[in-house]
């Protein structure tokens, strides 16, 4: 691990190619979306997410939330992925704090998960987090990038649903359809247990969020939701079936999921993917470009680890 300096030149470094990346896609100009509703609204998604399930599906899965301040944390003690073992919201309020960070670790260390991240926006890190970082036993993991733009960018951006292949329809979820696009969510992203799928299934019709599908006749193939916080809305759970890809599924999700968001009075979008290293090409990152998305930055994902 770096000095905290190199680490944040790192990141900014990842962002200026974004940015030549942008450029090239003829977006034209840098989003004005805060970090702190940027961070908050991310978080404030998946704790919703998870901790919105039943009493029963929170109790099988071992279910376990905390607030500090601005900061949420997360976990899942019976998914041994750890992928929603994570905090965020940090410095979105007040600065990161050393003592913040070990209320965290040690929340973690009493829910009985063996690794859990912390997300923290680069520009947010403290002079001093080299220090913090190697006292908390906190180390680099993956990159994500960081997207953002104003809702009208979304919205005024190429129309994804006059793309979307012949044959298929896109429409919002109903309660009946829950456990079906549950279920391709999840299972596309590796989640295959029933109470994980449960848990997902949850979600549909919860306030604030609103969730999208794409059916080939009269089964499911895409999804996507947004969560909507405020001003600020979160571009979640996008995924596709491997049959259904390649036919401007995700495209139409983007473009209906920003009206969506523009309806409920959102004024920000955004949404995260994963990084792309030298060589690599992430499609979903190409697609929320060509929707008017504009990189914020590039954020490592911190790991603490037992």
């Amino acid at each position: 691990m770096g000095a905290p300096h190199l680490g944040a030149f790192i990141a900014c470094a990842g962002v200026l190619d974004f940015v030549q990346e942008t450029e090239r896609w003829g977006t034209g100009m840098r989003s004005t979306v805060p970090f702190g509703p940027a961070e908050r609204t991310e978080i404030g998604a998946y704790v919703d997410f998870v901790t919105g399930a039943p009493a029963s599906v929170r109790e099988t899965l071992g279910i376990g939330s905390l607030r500090v301040g601005a900061v949420l944390a997360l976990t899942i003690r019976e998914d041994p992925s750890r992928f929603f073992n994570r905090a965020g919201g940090f410095g979105a309020d007040e600065p990161v704090t050393a003592d913040v960070l070990a209320r965290v670790c040690d929340f973690y260390r009493e829910q009985g998960v063996p690794q859990g991240s912390f997300m923290i926006a680069p520009p947010l890190l403290p002079p001093d987090w080299a220090t913090t970082a190697g006292e908390l036993n906190l180390t680099e993991g993956g990159r994500h990038a960081k997207l953002g733009c104003d809702t009208q960018t979304a919205v005024s951006a190429a129309d994804g649903l006059a793309a979307l292949h012949p044959g298929l329809r896109l429409g919002p979820v109903e309660p009946h359809h829950a456990h079906e696009w549950a279920t391709v969510m999840m299972t596309t992203f590796g989640f295959t247990t029933p109470a994980m799928i449960d848990m997902a299934a949850s979600c549909v019709g919860r306030p604030d969020w609103r969730q999208y599908a794409v059916w080939d006749g009269e089964r499911i193939i895409a999804v996507g939701s947004i969560f909507v916080n405020g001003e600020c809305a979160d571009m979640f759970g996008g995924a596709t079936l491997p049959e259904g890809r390649g036919r401007g599924a995700q495209s139409a999700l983007l473009t209906a999921r920003a009206r969506a968001a523009q309806d409920a009075g959102c004024r920000w979008l955004v949404a995260e993917t994963g990084a792309e290293g030298p060589g690599e090409h992430n499609t979903s990152l190409r697609n929320m470009l060509r929707a008017g998305f504009e990189p914020l930055y590039e954020r490592v994902t911190w790991l603490w680890r037992e």
